[in-house]
Order: C-alpha cells, then structure tokens, then sequence
C-alpha cells in the first residue's frame, strides 16, 4: 500500500460498479447521501457485456427464425437459417462493443464519484483503491462499505481442465466466430441456452450434463427444453459425469465420459457460479468469521445481505454484501432488487429511520428474495418460475396442493401450429393463495409477471377467478388451470 494514497471520505463506498452496484449507489444518492463506485472492469457488469443482454441477443434470432417457420403461410416467406455474421454484429451492439463510455456518462449524471481501479477492505469503513492510472486512494467510508462484485464461473475438478484452453460464459457469449463443434458441459441454465444458440448459428453441439437438465425446475417443463434442444440437433448427454479432458494437436479438444468420449473445437464450461469475493479483504474486517470450504458465511438483517450479523439491537451494520456477492438468488433483476432495498436501508439508517421492527413485504424487507423469485431460461421452448416449486413449499411447512395442464387454449393454436406447453401452480391450500408457478412453451416468459404479481399480491384464489384473460391469448391458461382446481 503506497504511503502517498489520496485521501477522501464519502457516506457509501460500493465495490463493484455492475448493475447491482450502480443501483444501490443511485439509491443512497436520491437519499441525499454521498457515493463513490470502485470498478477495475467495465461499467455496467456482467450482465451488459457477458451475460443477459449479449447471450439474449444471441438468442433471440433463432426464435424469431423458428416462430416464424411454426405459423401456416409464413414459412416459404423467410430462409431457412441465420445469419450468424448478421446475428454476431447485433450482439457486438447490444454488448456496446464491449466499451463502457455510455455507463460512465450516466454513473457521472446520477452524481456518484466513480474510481476506475481494483478495490479492498482495510479495516471498518476504510477502502483501499489501487487505480488503474497508477494512483492510489484510501477512502474512508461515513456509512457503510458495499460489496457487490458479482460472481465468477464454478470450474469442476475434471482432470486436465488446467491444460486446456476452455470457454466459460464470457468466452461463449463474446465470441466472433462460430465453432463448427462445441461441447458444453453443464446442464443449468447458460448452458442449455448457449447450447441451442450456437446450434441455430451452425454449430454441432453436444451437452453434456452430470444429472438431467435443469433440475431446479419441474421435470415436466424441463423435459419441453430438452426436446427443444434435440429437435436443433443438440447432441443431449444426461446423467453422464466428463472424466477427463484433453488438447489434441491439431487445436481440437476431447472429452471422455462413462465409456464414450467427445472432440470438438470449443468446449463451453457452464456448471454454476460463485460469489466474487477473492481479494476483496473480508480477512481484514474484525469479528467476521473466516471462510468454510473457501466460502464467507453471511449474516443477514431483514433489509439485505449484511456481512456483520448485529449482535446487539443498538448496533449498527456497515458492510453490505447484495447481489451474487452475497450468495443470494443470480438473477440481476433480483440483484437490482436487492441493492435498492439496500440503498435505501443504507440511508434510513444514516438517517436513524431505520425501524425497530421490519416486517416482511415492507420497503426495507427484501422478502421477494425468498418467496418470490421470478426466472426465465430463454431456450425456445422457453421456462418460466416464479415463487416456491411444491416440494420447496413443503420444506417450509405449507399445505400444498398443485394444479398442472398442457397449454392447449385457442391462443397458443394461433401462436404455433403444434404448440406444446405445460403450466403449473402450487398453491397454499390453507390461505388458498399461490405460492408458485411454472410455465413452459414458447414465448411463455410474458405470462411470468401476472404470476409474480399474483404470488407477491397473494391473491386470494375466489378473487384471481375474476382477472378474466382476454380471448384469443396463451393467457387463458389460466382459466384453464383455476377451472381444473375447481373454481
């Protein structure tokens, strides 16, 4: 640490200027504090360069492509397949060429100090920053210090990984050129949509999956994906573990399994992620306890993820931890979420507004993090969740019933010839409210936000009977399903 550091105070330091860090720094900003954002990457995260917004473009295409292709009249008046250089420009632009100006323009209107650098904890509410011109800040936090540096990929212990020159996500979704092999190993969500992306832009793609595919959702829903998958040509290996991996002469990359093996160009590793939080000097801060299986264990208050558990009604946390940083739900509109309650939790506490008792669903609570995740996986068909699966809800003491049906309603007839979907709903048989719901089919994800509303809202099932859904549209699905439930 240089001994000539720059010194400066503000309220709220945030370590981490992606899309979780930049809301809670607006946040306490609109609250009249003050706020500096410490990135050593590109404004924006993740999400803008290597995550939602390129892969979504690089999806989109081939749905259009195929919904197209599925509606009687309209199949003779497009090609037959993309354009992937076309595809890969549109990508390039929705990634803004990879360049962050845009970004920092508005870090800067939003009146928040930013620091281009690589950020650490020092000791309580002081930040050392080394940046990248070669200047070193200290920086003295009045309020409290953010940490919101997202989260890197899972790499497994696979023999030979460390030789090989593999992709992750980031190498997936930036790529500018189209392996005419890939093997994707990971079954989750990236993988099953870079899976199906790069074989509608001319890929032979093979996945390669330890158990089935997207296990964290309804088996019915998921089984929709991996039809989808092979109905793209997508070589599915379920219930298949990769054993060791190899480099070839030529460049090429194989893989063995259980008695069999693969070789492509590219191998894609796609198997989860974890919180970003090497080098941040968490060892520094007092009283946190150390890392079990190199992971921090947060404590947490009803507001947010809180690093410090309070000890004490009277004490008062400082460190912050939202986002993937903090181990809760990966999502960035969960993240954004999260960091806005935090934000604000941040400055009512600055304020000594903060309540003494924070009930669930109130403006300081982030309850939506447990009861009521909204998810898509844009594969085409696509998936969609929000809320508690049953067997979640059972683990947590509710009265469970569910409801389930293909979506078979005029609209989808319309949407597609040979339209397949499947919904479901898990309801709370003792309030007679619903807990969760899932959706798969295509273009299911726009019926996701009357489900979150329905599960945040808990509406009361005798009174969603009269939200009547218009005609002809997949929404009527819902009908359907609360006629099949009894109403």
């Amino acid at each position: 640490m240089s001994d000539h550091a720059e010194q400066s105070s503000f309220d709220v330091v945030v370590i981490g200027a992606g899309a979780v860090g930049e809301n809670v720094a607006d946040r306490a900003v609109q609250g009249g504090l003050t706020a500096v954002l410490v990135e050593a990457e590109l404004v924006g995260g993740e999400c803008s360069y290597w995550a939602c917004m390129p892969s979504k473009a690089l999806l989109r295409p081939g749905t259009a492509l195929h919904a197209a292709q599925s509606v009687p009249g309209a199949p003779a008046a497009v090609t037959k397949t993309l354009d992937a250089a076309a595809v890969l420009r549109s990508r390039d632009a929705f990634a803004s060429h990879w360049q962050d100006d845009s970004q920092v323009e508005w870090v800067k209107s939003a009146n928040i100090d930013f620091i281009r650098g690589h950020g650490w904890i020092t000791g309580e509410r002081e930040v050392h920053v080394s940046g990248t011109d070669g200047v070193e800040h200290q920086i003295t936090a009045n309020h409290a210090v953010v940490i919101a540096t997202g989260s890197h990929p899972n790499i497994p212990d696979l023999e030979g990984i460390e030789d090989v020159p593999y992709w992750t996500t980031r190498e997936a979704t930036s790529s500018s050129e189209i392996p005419r092999r890939l093997i994707v190993l990971g079954g989750g969500v990236a993988g099953s949509e870079l899976a199906q992306a790069y074989a509608r832009l001319g890929s032979s793609v093979s996945l390669v999956a330890r158990s089935g595919l997207l296990t964290s959702f309804a088996k019915p829903a998921a089984d929709l994906v991996t039809a989808g998958l092979r109905a793209d040509g997508v070589d599915v290996h379920l219930g298949t573990a990769a054993k060791k991996i190899t480099e070839n002469d030529d460049g090429t990359i194989t893989v063995e399994l259980d008695g069999t093996s693969l070789t492509a160009d590219k191998v894609l590793v796609a198997m989860g992620r974890h919180p970003a939080l090497e080098g941040v000097g968490l060892e520094h801060v007092a009283g946190l306890a150390a890392p079990q299986n190199d992971m921090w264990r947060f404590g947490t208050d009803t507001s947010g993820a809180v690093v410090l558990e309070e000890s004490a009604a009277t004490s008062t946390p400082w460190l912050y931890a939202v986002g993937d940083a903090s181990g809760g739900p990966m999502l960035t509109h969960q993240g954004k979420y999260q960091a806005r309650i935090s934000g604000d939790a941040i400055v009512a506490r600055a304020k000594g507004d903060f309540p003494t008792e924070n009930k669930a669903w109130s403006k300081l609570a982030h309850t939506a993090n447990d009861l009521a995740v909204p998810s898509v996986v844009f594969t085409d068909p696509e998936l969609a969740s929000v809320g508690l699966s049953e067997d979640n809800a059972k683990k947590q003491g509710f009265t469970v019933s569910t409801v389930e049906l293909p979506i078979a309603v005029a609209g989808s007839a319309l949407h597609a010839e040979n339209y397949k979907g499947w919904a479901q709903l898990v309801i709370d048989e003792d309030r007679k409210v619903i807990l969760g719901a899932t959706f798969a089919g295509p273009d299911v994800a726009e019926l996701l936000h009357a489900a979150t509303i329905a599960v945040v809202g808990e509406v009361p099932l005798d009174r969603l009977w009269h939200a009547v859904p218009a005609y002809p549209t997949v929404s009527e699905v819902w009908l359907r399903l609360l006629e099949k439930y009894g109403l």
